[in-house]
């Protein structure tokens, strides 16, 4: 016998899951369910609409795994018909299936993770786009500031995406409007609504506002059409003020480069053109006799085999006893280095220092440089952010990484991170696999692998952080050991 349910079908998972409890109570198969949603139903073909059967005697034990539920709220919300079916079919398989959703080739787990993935870009789409129009207060009446949005999802997320937005305005009162529901929040309430709305017409002075803001971060030199019109669909551009200067903006760009370049040959860049001027009007200093670490180094402050010297303030090149039996190996220097011109002088090189102390290992006695020996960042306003050296930087660098390591002749080289591994072996390999055992190399040395301290600043976890300071320190525990 066939069966035949309607739904609202505008996001809520509690009027499928109570209809699908029901039919798997029943036992009923996949096959034998018609999904709908109330705009289409038409009562023909002589199915009884929302009948659920009676449950089997005894009524099979219904447990549902928490990652289905995670999956189906968000599937629940897309606007595919099928949506429905799919996740019974689903449902009624890990039934006899627990290990289903771990089958990432099977189809309807892959059909429904699509759907939650379309789900995900446009709950992304809708905090990103949504612009605000002020409603000017009654006069003579003070309050709250009140603002009122339209967008146009493709899918049923407002009930998904309005928590956002009562965290992100919660000093406002607001209201969101779409063609598949509203929200609202007035200070104290959240509302939701299902039913379409109706557009608003409203237009303030802030589009002025948001019209320059575009224009003053539009930046040409980083233009890339396609991946911009794949982030910002021109779907949204209709909602959007800034959104009619984009074809102006794109047409002029590369005149914009250009003029960008003659500007840019007399204005130095404000973090290190005065070392560069001081280093200039520097007396000429003898030249070091050749072959000596000293020569190298010397070498090194001219180095032009990669584009990372073009932006770098100088070469910050290894330091340490020319025959120091520990070497140390890191990354690059960072913004700390660069501007010092010594390796591990920043926060980095501060949770370095202090492992270096608990192990009883000086310093002085090490020999400690970097695969890369200029710093690699992005300019952000007033900041440089790091940027990871690329393999072929790598590479090239390895130059002066090899006489280092031919002048020094260190018995024992402790590699910090995956990019000094590199550098040393052309191996791409995880550090969790090869980290803390020594490994012999050729010439009678030994490698010692462990983690850059840089890496330890990035983890937010401070339980998890503090764990993996920790095992950083017993490390150079076991490299004084191996001393």
């Amino acid at each position: 016998m066939m069966f035949r349910y309607s739904l609202r079908g505008r996001g809520d998972l509690d009027e499928w899951r109570d209809a699908a409890r029901g039919f798997m109570m029943a036992g009923i198969t996949p096959e034998f369910i018609e999904w709908r949603t109330m705009d289409d139903a038409d009562g023909l073909f002589g199915f009884d609409d929302n009948r659920l059967p009676p449950p089997a005697n005894p009524p099979p034990k219904i447990s549902v795994q928490p990652s289905f539920i995670r999956l189906a709220e968000a599937v629940i919300c897309h606007s595919d018909p099928t949506r429905f079916a799919l996740l019974y079919r689903l449902l009624f398989r890990l039934f006899h299936s627990h290990g289903l959703l771990n089958m990432a080739i099977d189809r309807d787990v892959a059909a429904a993770r699509q759907l939650a993935k379309s789900v995900g870009r446009d709950y992304h789409k809708m905090t990103a786009f949504v612009r605000f129009k002020e409603i000017p207060l009654p006069e003579g009446k003070v309050g709250r500031r009140r603002f009122v949005a339209w967008f146009e999802p493709d899918h049923f997320i407002v009930d998904r995406v309005a928590p956002f937005f009562q965290r992100r305005f919660t000093d406002m009162d607001w209201l969101i409007a779409t063609p598949k529901g509203s929200a609202s929040w007035d200070g104290e309430k959240l509302k939701v609504n299902d039913d379409p709305a109706p557009r608003p017409d409203l237009r303030d002075e802030t589009d002025d506002l948001w019209r320059t803001y575009y224009a003053s971060i539009f930046n040409p030199a980083r233009l890339k059409v396609k991946m911009m019109m794949a982030e910002m669909p021109k779907k949204y551009w209709k909602n959007l003020p800034e959104a009619e200067l984009i074809p102006g903006l794109i047409a002029k760009a590369e005149a914009d480069v250009l003029e960008m370049a003659v500007r840019r040959a007399s204005e130095p860049l404000p973090f290190h053109h005065r070392i560069q001027e001081a280093a200039a009007r520097a007396p000429t200093i003898p030249l070091p006799a050749a072959g000596t670490l000293a020569a190298v180094r010397e070498a090194a402050r001219s180095c032009t085999r990669c584009d990372i010297h073009c932006l770098a303030t100088q070469t910050v090149f290894g330091e340490g006893p020319a025959d120091a039996d520990v070497m140390v190996i890191g990354e690059q220097p960072g913004d700390h280095e660069d501007l010092a011109g010594r390796p591990f002088v920043g926060l980095a090189g501060t949770l370095f220092e202090e492992a270096l102390k608990l192990a009883g290992i000086e310093r002085d006695k090490l020999y400690v440089t970097n695969a890369v020996k200029h710093f690699k960042y992005q300019p952000r306003g007033k900041r440089r952010i790091h940027q990871k050296p690329n393999m072929g930087e790598v590479r090239q660098c390895r130059w002066w990484l090899r006489q280092e390591l031919e002048l020094v002749k260190p018995k024992l080289i402790v590699a910090m991170g995956a990019t000094a591994l590199f550098a040393l072996t052309d191996m791409r390999q995880k550090l969790a696999d090869i980290r803390s055992e020594p490994i012999a190399m050729e010439e009678g040395r030994t490698l010692f692998v462990t983690v850059h301290p840089s890496y330890l600043l990035r983890i937010v976890d401070e339980d998890l952080k503090q764990k993996e300071i920790d095992r950083f320190r017993g490390d150079f525990a076991s490299v004084k050991r191996l001393m």
